[in-house]
């Protein structure tokens, strides 16, 4: 397993990183052993990120990580903690919260739940904007000074936030979905990145599923968030999954599955991105752990590109109430 530096100042991880969020009902029922032991065959594999956040399955998936690694050196593993998340009992999203005081109560938690002293990056999930961003990061960096955090990273946000975050403290990485059908940030946001030397841990390579090459029609049920996606609604899905076929005949001829092509194509985009792969199996781990061994050529981009263009998908990433939330998403 081959590994780099989040940033000039940050931590040392596999180009590859394991997000944990699919193990804790996101994507409907997950097996609790199944999901353990693939987080164990990554960790045997070489992969050192693990990424959650504190608001999968309400403290379920950092406790289920926590579990994983009981027997586990914690030195090995680079532990991505998202917080600011609102949910209710009933699990319905309610916003975001980034206040001082929140942020050291949601740390609180975190640790207890993880059964770790600190955390290795820690994150707002997404800009809350009732707060500046500079206050958020002034409390991120008393913790840093504290030893409660290693180091802070960022997530959904845009170019401004991004900029002026980084003049309060180093950031180590900008987490931000970047896929084949979710090209947006190359326009501004990692350019901007670039500038300031922050690199991308790039979530949803897959783009949930979609892409993998494995997904049929209909198989979302009422408990996976991908019934209310907008990409696998009627209307979409036909569209987008006859691009995933038209992508299975250049992975074909590569000698590759679509997901190994997929995930192959985010890391061939640039060094500085890391792509988290959501898989909750060991044989889906597997196979993405294959695309490490792909090389792209000049030919073998533009015949991806060809199969499937930037824009080509149908539907947004998110649902429009949620795409409100994402700084990412604004415009100038």
């Amino acid at each position: 397993m081959k590994t780099t530096n989040l940033g000039k100042a940050g931590p040392v991880v596999s180009t590859i990183g394991l997000g944990c969020m699919g193990m804790s009902g996101m994507y409907g029922p997950a097996d609790r052993a199944e999901s353990i032991a693939t987080i164990h065959a990554a960790l045997d594999a070489g992969i050192t990120l693990l990424d959650t956040g504190d608001f999968y399955g309400m403290g379920h998936n950092e406790m289920l990580i926590s579990e994983a690694l009981k027997d586990r050196r914690r030195e090995d593993v680079v532990l991505s903690v998202k917080f600011g998340a609102l949910r209710g009992p009933d699990g319905v999203w309610s916003g975001y919260d980034s206040r001082p005081a929140a942020i050291r109560n949601f740390l609180a938690y975190s640790l207890q739940r993880l059964g770790t002293d600190h955390i290795d990056i820690y994150r707002p999930s997404r800009l809350d904007p009732a707060v500046p961003i500079e206050e958020t990061m002034g409390a991120l960096a008393d913790l840093v000074k504290a030893g409660y955090i290693r180091h802070i990273g960022l997530s959904e946000v845009g170019s401004e936030t991004i900029r002026r975050a980084a003049a309060v403290h180093p950031i180590v990485d900008l987490q931000i979905e970047y896929s084949l059908i979710s090209r947006g940030i190359e326009d501004d946001i990692l350019p901007t990145c670039r500038a300031l030397g922050i690199p991308v841990t790039a979530y949803g390579v897959l783009s949930r599923g979609l892409i993998s090459g494995h997904w049929r029609k209909g198989a979302a049920n009422g408990g996976d968030f991908r019934a209310f996606s907008p990409r696998f609604q009627d209307g979409n899905v036909d569209t987008n999954l006859a691009l995933v076929e038209a992508l299975r005949r250049v992975a074909d001829e590569k000698g590759a599955t679509v997901a190994q092509l997929a995930i192959a194509w985010v890391a061939a985009q640039g060094v500085d991105i890391v792509p988290l792969v959501g898989a909750r199996r060991r044989d889906r781990l597997a196979e993405a752990l294959g695309a490490q061994k792909i090389v792209l050529s000049a030919a073998d981009l533009a015949a991806i590109e060809a199969a499937l263009p930037r824009d080509a998908a149908a539907g947004e990433r998110y649902p429009v109430a949620m795409l409100a939330h994402m700084d990412s998403e604004k415009r100038t």
